[in-house]
């Protein structure tokens, strides 16, 4: 007897013939960055020369009109090329009632008060000075982000680097000889002013962080707002000019184009293509530009004792803004860091997931999620870099633009699981 044949599966008669593979559609490149037509470093050498020579322009402004309309005219200046920019870019203004009262705070410690000053400053000291007394902002800059910023924790570089620059002051102002000779009320202003950049920098950090504007409208709102603040109180201090003299109104119209408008356009080009790291290295040429050109083309008189006391600054800022190599690739490693270790040793390797389950996001990636920090000026904060006084490092948190973190790559284990 033969085995019973067993039946053959046949496909049902309604069911339809498999589709044919899609082919794979070719991606488009995304379209290459478009590069400046300078070189960077030619925009750094401009950017150098604009800021140092806004003291001689601010001592000549002065010299035809009162300190407060030198500083509205450069303010009025420095806003209508930030307008311009912005609407060819096409930027919208920041929004919310709290965003535009940081703002005004931030337009007055950050432009209008501080321009005020250096220019009261220049009636009584030379330019020379007021470039030197600018170079203390990173002196300031971390002394006060010790106080304020819980985060920055200073380093026996850092305190050193603080001393020695407090010293060289001490050597600009000749304080062996009892500061003869020199105008205390406007060196004391022009101190103040340079004060006043890392206190607003400070605040920037704190209240605009994650406002979803872009740096270019922040600024440029910024300083409408203290345009407007200068428009209210010039006309309560001075009256109306009576004559219009050529030179001082040149000074006054290139210190606000130049040095307030183009020079923040200027370095918020520089921190997006070279890092906020080496775009505030331009604050280690400002007074020495500043110095050369009072003497070159003012004829202020130079002891040795100032170009002496202004390098023992620049030496004791640039140890101010020193971190340890060590303590950054800490920093770095533990946020990269997506599950604790284990007592005794190798990081917890994740549970692998289910097959055909899609893997869960590390934990690393969730929190280094893009963050908008403000950023030095400077400036350009929005934090614009104020036109004397590029944003120190200690303080660079505050007034650099704002940045993004980058998300740091996943660890071997989520890798691997991703392929799966």
């Amino acid at each position: 007897m033969s085995a019973p044949c067993e039946p053959r599966a046949t496909a049902p008669a309604s069911a339809a013939p498999p589709l044919p593979p899609t082919p794979p559609v070719p991606s488009t490149p995304a379209p290459a960055a478009r590069r400046p037509a300078l070189d960077w470093r030619i925009r750094f050498a401009g950017l150098s020369l604009i800021w140092g020579f806004s003291f001689l322009l601010i001592k000549v402004g002065t010299e035809g009109y009162a300190p407060f309309q030198v500083t509205f005219g450069r303010l009025l200046a420095g806003t209508a090329v930030l307008v311009a920019a912005m609407a060819m870019r096409r930027e919208r203004l920041p929004r919310g009632a709290r965003t535009w009262g940081h703002l005004t705070v931030a337009a007055l410690l950050l432009n209008a008060l501080p321009f005020s000053l250096f220019s009261y400053a220049e009636l009584t000291i030379p330019s020379t000075l007021a470039g030197i007394c600018n170079a203390t902002s990173p002196l300031w800059g971390m002394a006060l982000s010790v106080v304020a910023l819980s985060e920055d924790r200073p380093t026996h570089r850092r305190v050193a680097g603080l001393g020695l620059g407090f010293l060289g002051v001490l050597t600009v102002l000749g304080a062996w000889q009892g500061f003869s000779g020199l105008d205390l009320p406007g060196t004391g202003m022009a101190l103040l002013a340079s004060f006043c950049y890392p206190v607003g920098w400070i605040y920037v950090r704190r209240t605009l962080a994650g406002t979803g504007s872009s740096t270019l409208a922040l600024t440029g709102s910024q300083l409408c707002l203290a345009t407007v603040q200068l428009a209210v109180v010039t006309p309560l201090f001075t009256s109306a000019p009576t004559s219009f003299p050529l030179l001082p109104t040149l000074s006054v119209l290139a210190l606000g184009a130049l040095g307030t408008g183009l020079a923040v356009l200027l370095q918020y080009g520089l921190v997006q293509e070279v890092g906020p790291t080496t775009a505030q290295m331009v604050t280690y040429f400002i007074p020495v530009i500043a110095t050369a050109a009072g003497v070159a083309l003012l004829g202020e008189q130079l002891s040795w004792n100032t170009p002496v006391g202004a390098l023992v600054v620049l030496v004791g800022a640039a140890l101010t803004q020193s971190r340890p190599r060590r303590a950054a690739a800490l920093a770095r490693a533990s946020a990269s860091e997506s599950t604790p270790a284990p007592e005794g040793g190798r990081p917890a390797a994740p549970a692998r997931a289910p097959e055909g389950s899609r893997p869960a996001t590390p934990t690393s990636a969730r929190e280094s999620a893009p963050v908008p920090t403000p950023t030095s000026e400077s400036a350009s904060a929005p934090a614009s870099a104020p036109a004397s006084a590029p944003a120190p490092a200690s303080a660079s948190a505050s007034a650099r633009p704002l940045t993004s973190r980058p998300i740091e790559p996943p660890d071997a284990d989520t890798a691997r699981l991703s392929r799966n």
